[in-house]
């Protein structure tokens, strides 16, 4: 499965405050069906079945987020193997075994 991380910023809004728009993505993400999340500090991760699913997601969100604001700064990373199986959990837990 891919798993993306995606960061998004809205600029030029009345408060340095970013949760209240953080808070309308993970709504948004919350009705989205089978997609699996993890909110972190600094961005949401995200796995689901396709890229192409992942990369619809992200423009939701960020289409989403521009009605709140007029501008909105995205940053997407996706990670997809072929020869492999990943996951969210996978992913930490090769780095967890190797710090052993």
């Amino acid at each position: 499965m891919p798993v993306m991380d995606i960061s998004l910023f809205p600029i030029g809004t009345k408060s340095t405050s970013l949760s209240p728009f953080i808070a309308e993505s993970i709504r948004f993400l919350n009705k989205t069906k089978n997609v699996k999340y993890s909110l972190t500090p600094m961005g949401t991760i995200i796995e689901s079945s396709s890229v192409d699913k992942l990369l619809k997601i992200a423009g939701e969100m960020h289409k989403n987020m521009l009605k709140k604001t007029n501008r909105v700064l995205t940053h997407i990373k996706i990670d997809d193997r072929k020869d492999k199986k990943i996951t969210m959990e996978s992913k930490i837990r090769s780095v967890a075994e190797k710090i052993k």
